[in-house]
Order: structure tokens, then sequence, then C-alpha cells
């Protein structure tokens, strides 16, 4: 056990020793959170913080802590949070705010943010032996930045993390020669991470909706494959996003979105594209909040690529970004014949992290925006959202025209 993160070895052995049958622990389905024996406390005479979680069998566990900002977080595999809301665990001066999910298939997470620097000094998980309910603790101290800075990071575990990626070979293009043009689309946000919340609506509940529509659209269209990162009221990283795309060999990809505005009015639908420099500060600020729900989730963006691999990422981006661009605008074009409901300002940019394939032209759309009254009736209305979806599919059809009448100026 190192003091930078707590290793599952200790855990899984006390698993192996409950007295339940690994045949009964399948059929027991998930772990579930017990909220009345669970609660995160400060100790007594500002000995710091401690963490208790009662759940109603023994699972694999790790805990680790992230910064900017600094985290917590503890990884599970699974337990049901059985609609507990998060915030009633949290008796704590010393953590801010606390979110549960799950954070992929199979995999729970719990995220607590902290006011102040904080190491696990203590952790471990007990089984009772005649039930098989476990209880994990963890006890928090405070330290200082610089020694939190130095352990903060996620551990690299092979029987967590996914694999490395395997070689494999590129697909043919589709949309061309009579293959069908596939296409991922990306409801934004979903399960722990809402995205923006206003008159009762969810951005995450929202985009599902009308990706699942604009799916039916593109499928009786004709010449379309679609795929959906979710389908689901869950949380799926912006790499995992990404990945996905990959996954399903996408020709584009199309991140769907519906935003609120603390300030200001806004209407129209508006199409982002990827740059390092975003278009104007709206963009920027924008492209921020949504990096930064994945930050509050408990993953760490402030990766940096090797410089060999910058370089191939973006010498695939002088064929990819002039592809978005034109993308872009065909999409624009397409919903403004079909709804008249643009942005005086439609076509922007910006860094998202969730269009940096360097291989699979992508933008990001946004449908709406859920603070203007107009907006957030439009994106309820079945028939609304059905002309926007007819917009898209305009727009796509235009652009795999064009991009195949410029593809061969682009092998020159």
């Amino acid at each position: 056990m190192t003091r930078r993160f707590l290793s599952i070895i200790a855990c899984l052995a006390a698993l192996a020793a409950s007295p339940l049958t690994a045949q009964e622990r399948a059929l027991g389905g998930l772990a579930r959170l017990d909220a009345e024996n669970s609660a995160i406390t400060d100790r007594a005479w500002g000995r710091g913080t401690e963490v208790t979680l009662a759940l109603s069998q023994g699972v694999p566990w790790r805990v680790f802590t992230l910064s900017d900002p600094a985290r917590l977080v503890l990884d599970f595999r699974e337990v049901d949070w059985g609609g507990v809301d998060p915030a009633t665990l949290d008796r704590s001066e010393a953590i801010s705010e606390v979110h549960t999910g799950a954070y992929r298939e199979g995999w729970s997470r719990l995220v607590a943010l902290l006011e102040t620097p904080m190491a696990v000094e203590q952790a471990g998980l007990s089984l009772d032996p005649e039930t098989g309910a476990a209880k994990l603790r963890l006890r928090l101290a405070e330290t200082d930045a610089e020694t939190f800075a130095a352990r903060a990071g996620a551990p690299r575990d092979p029987r967590w993390d996914l694999p490395d990626p395997a070689p494999v070979r590129a697909a043919a293009r589709g949309g061309v020669e009579g293959l069908p043009l596939r296409v991922m689309l990306d409801p934004g946000h979903g399960g722990i991470d809402p995205g923006a919340v206003y008159g009762g609506e969810t951005e995450a509940n929202l985009m599902l909706i009308f990706a699942r529509e604009l799916k039916e659209v593109l499928l009786r269209a004709g010449g379309f494959e679609v795929s959906m990162t979710r389908d689901d009221d869950v949380f799926v990283s912006l790499e995992g996003r990404i990945e996905a795309a990959h996954d399903a060999n996408a020709d584009v990809f199309l991140s769907l979105h519906a935003d609120a505005l603390a300030e200001g009015i806004a209407r129209g639908a508006t199409v982002y594209t990827l740059a390092e420099e975003a278009s104007d500060a709206a963009s920027a600020a924008l492209a921020e909040r949504h990096d930064r729900d994945d930050i509050l989730a408990g993953l760490d963006l402030a990766r940096t690529d090797d410089r060999v691999a910058g370089v191939l990422m973006d010498l695939a981006r002088l064929d990819t970004a002039p592809r978005s661009t034109g993308l872009a605008r065909a999409l624009v074009g397409g919903i403004e014949n079909a709804t008249g409901n643009v942005h005086k300002r439609p076509l922007r940019s910006a860094g998202f992290s969730v269009l940096k394939s360097a291989d699979i032209p992508s933008v990001l759309i946004e449908v709406g925006y859920l603070s203007t009254p107009q907006e957030l009736r439009n994106l309820r209305d079945p028939a609304w959202r059905a002309g926007m979806a007819a917009g898209i599919r305009d727009g796509l059809q235009t652009w795999l025209v064009e991009d195949a009448a410029l593809d061969g100026l682009r092998r020159q």
C-alpha cells in the first residue's frame, strides 16, 4: 500500500473470504448503499474527516485524489445508489459537494469536492461474516497543497482501467460508393452530470430524447448507419464518447447540447467546430463549462500528449478540420432552411474536448437554450424537434455530396 493510492488487493481478499459464494453474489445483484448508516463527518478536535459507507455486500473498490479542483474519488464495482441524494451524506465542513452515480458500464463512482487539500490516512473495508454486509471507512487529514498535488492522480491498474488500444484496420469511408454514412450521435451529459438545468428540465434528458428522434429520422431517410454514445441516463466521459465513435468507425460525430445562460438571452441553433483559440469569449466559457463537468465527475482532462503523438494528430487534423468546417456550414444551412431558427452568429469554434478526435469530422450543435422561454418550449415540442431533426438530416446529405466532390482535391 503506497501513500499515493490504496490498492484493491486487500478488498479482493476480504471479498473472497465472504460467506457468500460467487453464484450467490451474482444472484444478489449490485451492492446497495445503506444511506442511514453512511455519512461523511468531521472528527472531533480537528482531527480530520471520516467517510463511512455501509453496503449490502463487499465489492472491489479503490480510492485516489485528483487536483484542479481538489477532490476525493471512490470507485466501486458496482454500487446501486438507490436514488440516495448524495448531499444528505455530507455532514462535513471539509467537503463542499458530493456526487454519486455510474461512470461507465459496470462501474460506480463517488466524488467529493474538498474545501482544502486532504490526504487519505487510513482506508479499509470490513465484512460482516454472518450477513455479508460491508462497511467502507476512510480517514482524511489535511495536508499542504504541494504534497497533495504530488500524490494526486488516478492509479494505473489493469484490473480497473480499459485495456490499451489494439491495432485495427482502417474502415472504408462511409457515404461513398454506396456505403452508408456512419453517424455517431452524442447526447450531451447524463447520469451524475445533468448538464444545464432549467424550468424543471435537464439538458441530459432533453438531448437524449432528441437524439433518439434524430436517429429515427436518419434511419428512415436511408443511407445512414446511426450509433449513440449513450441511450440511457448514464454518465459517459468525454474520452469515452470519442472512443465510442472510433469503435463504431463513425464517419461523422455530432455532439448535441442545449445550454442555459446565467445572464442575457440567446436564441437559435449554433454549430461549433474545434479550435485552440475560441472564436469569442462566450464560446470559450461554454467549452470550459462542458469540460468542467468531466472534472467534477472525477476524470482528469489535464493529460498532455507526448510530442510525437501530438504532431501526428495535428497532421491528421489538417485533413479533418476543413471537413468539420464544411460539415458545420452544411448543418447550419439545413437547420435554417428547415426551421429558420439559427443564432445570429451560428458558426463558432472553441476548444471542446469532445471534438478532439483527429480523424473524424466532429461538430457540437447547441440545439437551443433552456434559459430562453421560447427555446425551452421548442425543445419540449415534438413537432419542433422533428423540424430540427429534418434540418440536421438535410445538412448531412448536403455535406456528403460536397465532401465527396472535394475528396479528390484533398488527395492531391
